[in-house]
């Protein structure tokens, strides 16, 4: 395991030909963030990152240390930007859970400027896994942390286009919020990767998995890091708020479920007077120790047990419900689930999941179908430990599961491109870079037929390759396959600040 992730890995600047007929090209660099740039120069950690907390330079005076506690006392955020890709208007983003991103260029690799969503929209945290409505506008949420004596969840639209006669021709300059909610404690505001959306809602989790604003504001001082500011509290429930996106205001029933942590949304939908949601869910917060330094090592197999396996559950919210049914009784009545939701008094209903499947997660779906009916789910295979070592195909409807795997072969999230015209949800082709604990075995992007899960080709190359958890492909202008652009077709979700596009 130090092989694959204890060691950096090393850039590929120049476009590297694969092994394959055809033309496929690779190419990885890392992002230059501030972040990035001020830890090379140090030759330490002298920036804050979400595992690692930087101290004071052991040279500086007693004024100047003094002096950098305090300025941590709030503290700025990393702009490694880390987890995806996020296309606003004609341009590309790099993405973390921070008020951070980066822009990028798409072919080069290049980085370019550093935004903060701070002067667009109060936020001080913001997802990386946005949605694209129709018309390609992002659809996006931020948790902004004691504004106006209150802490709340934003939910706020960048705009595809601007008009011709608007100041400003950029999209993130006309960010508009549209509804938010209140968190239902100032100072412990709830942990979230990702949220739910449909035609005409919102779908958000307010999860027990907390993050402590008092442990975060004397993280530095004490000397540790924010990851330990979060905390699963197993005695709370999970809130599940439904937004009318046509109002901004949360549905006035009080829905809310068993303990969890979710990071990954599947998809959700309405029908027949319902909202059905599916998520990846957790029963405690643990994933997160097992990716410190001092886990991936030789021992990383025995040492990232998981606690609790991630299932795919399925959610169902009465979007009216009847008040004049008796408490106790399943006021959801689909034949397509047997989840449940059960009336309680003073408003509140109990979700019950239908639990779909066990051992997956980094989910994705034919993003044509999203926010609507659909019917299968690609996602990475985990069971007892976090990295997947197969990747497979979901049917919702059969519940049934196609499967590709290989000896020594670890393969990051699998990733559904449709074919020109596609009739059928699973009419297209599975992408996923593949690399190999075997040194012999020359990393490859896997190509798979998305209804058959058969191999139709690979491309090998000689080239340092890293394991990435999240993975885009874009077409470039003339349509050839590249790292695919978030829209309505192929939406959201890139690597690491080691970004490694596939061409």
């Amino acid at each position: 395991m130090d092989v694959i992730f204890g060691r950096n890995k090393k850039e590929q600047l120049e476009p590297v030909r694969a092994q394959v007929t055809g033309e496929v090209y690779y190419r990885s660099k890392y992002l230059r963030s501030d972040t990035y740039n001020a830890n090379t120069k140090a030759n330490r950690i002298v920036v804050s990152e979400f595992g690692t907390m930087a101290h004071p330079d052991p040279c500086k005076n007693i004024f100047s240390k003094a002096f950098s506690y305090l300025s941590h006392t709030i503290p700025d955020f990393t702009d490694n930007c880390l987890i995806n890709i996020m296309k606003c208007g004609e341009d590309f983003y790099a993405t973390t859970e921070t008020n951070y991103i980066r822009k990028i260029n798409p072919q080069t690799l290049e980085t370019l400027e550093k935004v903060d969503y701070r002067n667009y929209v109060a936020v001080n945290l913001a997802t990386s896994h946005p949605h694209y409505d129709a018309a390609g506008n992002v659809l996006n949420m931020g948790t902004s942390i004691m504004d106006k004596g209150k802490t709340k969840y934003v939910i706020f639209k960048i705009p595809a286009t601007v008009p011709e006669d608007a100041k400003g021709k950029n999209p993130l300059k006309h960010t508009e919020v549209f509804g938010s909610i209140t968190s239902r404690s100032l100072l412990s505001p709830s942990y979230y990767h990702s949220f739910g959306v449909t035609e005409n809602y919102i779908v958000f989790l307010e999860q027990p998995f907390k993050l402590d604003i008092l442990k975060m504001s004397t993280a530095y001082i004490r000397g540790v890091n924010w990851a330990s500011c979060l905390a699963f509290h197993r005695e709370d429930q999970t809130y599940i708020h439904i937004v009318d996106q046509r109002t901004g205001k949360p549905l006035p029933t009080k829905f809310y479920t068993d303990p969890m942590v979710v990071f990954h949304h599947v998809n959700a939908y309405e029908e027949d007077g319902c909202l059905v949601f599916d998520v990846i869910a957790y029963e405690d917060g643990s994933l997160y120790q097992l990716f410190y330094l001092a886990n991936l090592n030789q021992d990383f197999e025995e040492n990232s047990r998981l606690t609790s396996i991630p299932t795919l559950r399925r959610f169902a919210v009465p979007l009216d419900v009847d008040k004049n049914a008796e408490v106790g009784s399943n006021v959801v009545k689909l034949a397509s689930t047997t989840a449940r939701a059960l009336k309680e008094k003073d408003d509140r209903v109990y979700c019950q999941p239908e639990l779909l499947y066990e051992g997956l997660e980094l989910p994705r779906i034919n993003y044509a179908h999203n926010g609507k009916p659909y019917r299968y789910v690609f996602a990475a295979e985990v069971h007892w430990s976090p990295i997947p070592t197969k990747i497979l195909k979901y049917d919702i409807l059969t519940k049934s599961s196609l499967k590709w795997g290989q000896e020594h072969c670890w393969p990051a999230e699998p990733l559904f491109v449709p074919m020109p015209g596609a009739k059928d949800e699973d009419d297209g082709i599975i992408l996923s870079a593949i690399v190999s604990t075997d040194p012999q075995k020359l990393p490859f992007l896997l190509v798979l037929d998305a209804k058959s899960f058969t191999e139709l080709a690979r491309a090998s190359i000689d080239a340092e390759v890293h394991l990435d958890l999240h993975g885009l492909f874009i077409p470039d202008a003339d349509g050839d396959t590249r790292e695919q652009a978030p829209s309505q077709e192929q939406p959201d979700r890139v690597p690491d600040c080691h970004v490694a596009p596939w061409t």
